[in-house]
């Protein structure tokens, strides 16, 4: 008797392509699917259907579900690389140079198959975020300067069309944002510091528009390399200030 053709469930169908779209990188941490009415109309499935596939994929912690409403995408792909290195970051500051030089082989690596691999939407997306990051940088605002140059990046990982570099790149932009804060705050009053920032963004943007893969590494290494020096130089300045103050606080407290 010939074996019975094994037809899969609509629903896990579904959880399949909606998995697809998480590890691709389409819905991203914190992205809210949309409505259930019409994702089913969307993805063409019922809403029985639908729901149930978005019970596989909680069971799997791949989404959750907020009070108030909204099914939201987690951070499950990524948190078991970012929570205990966040933790060591604080107790162990050396640890930024070795991330910082993780960061150079893995943005190099990114920007050279970025120049190669690129969609039409890939590039219209990195455009978008250069253009938000320019405009950022014209502000002295610190936090939206950060969060434009980490999106930036990000749009070099995702154009590299490797998925566990998109997904290394965001857990390892999300672990270094504290660090790429405290940098930008402290180069913001360096008028020449900001523009090389930018030229550097701008070269890593040209060479990847232009196709152009070791260019495109070599731009990406250059501007990690500058960060690291710069970050050293911000962490020592840092270090100096706190000395100088606990100095003072002393000096008045036994006066």
């Amino acid at each position: 008797m010939p074996a019975k053709v094994q037809v899969p469930k609509i629903s896990d169908a579904i959880a399949t392509s909606l998995e697809r779209r998480i590890l691709e990188g389409s819905l991203k941490p914190g992205d809210r699917l949309p409505p259930e009415r019409e994702l089913a109309v969307e993805l063409g499935v019922s809403r029985p259907s639908l729901r149930e596939a978005i019970q596989k994929l909680a069971s799997k912690g791949m989404v959750h579900s907020r009070q108030g409403g909204g099914t939201y995408v987690t951070a499950a792909l990524e948190s078991t690389f970012f929570d205990p290195w966040q933790d060591m970051m604080g107790s162990y500051p050396n640890l930024r140079e070795d991330m910082l030089e993780f960061r150079r082989m893995l943005e190099g690596q990114a920007a050279e198959w970025a120049a190669e691999r690129a969609t039409d939407a890939d590039l219209l997306r990195l455009d978008q975020a250069f253009a938000v990051l320019a405009a950022a940088f014209e502000t002295d605002d610190t936090e939206r300067r950060s969060a434009a140059d980490i999106a930036f990046h990000q749009a070099i990982g995702d154009a590299a069309h490797n998925v566990l570099i998109g997904h290394l790149s965001a857990a390892l932009l999300r672990l270094m944002h504290d660090n790429i804060r405290l940098n930008l705050g402290e180069l913001k009053s360096v008028p020449a510091a900001s523009r090389l920032l930018m030229t550097q963004h701008a070269a890593i943007h040209a060479a990847v528009r232009e196709r152009k893969p070791q260019a495109a590494r070599a731009a990406a290494e250059t501007h990690i390399d500058f960060v690291r020096e710069t970050l050293a130089q911000t962490l020592r300045s840092v270090a100096r200030r706190e000395t100088a103050e606990r100095r003072l606080s002393t000096d008045f407290s036994t006066s």
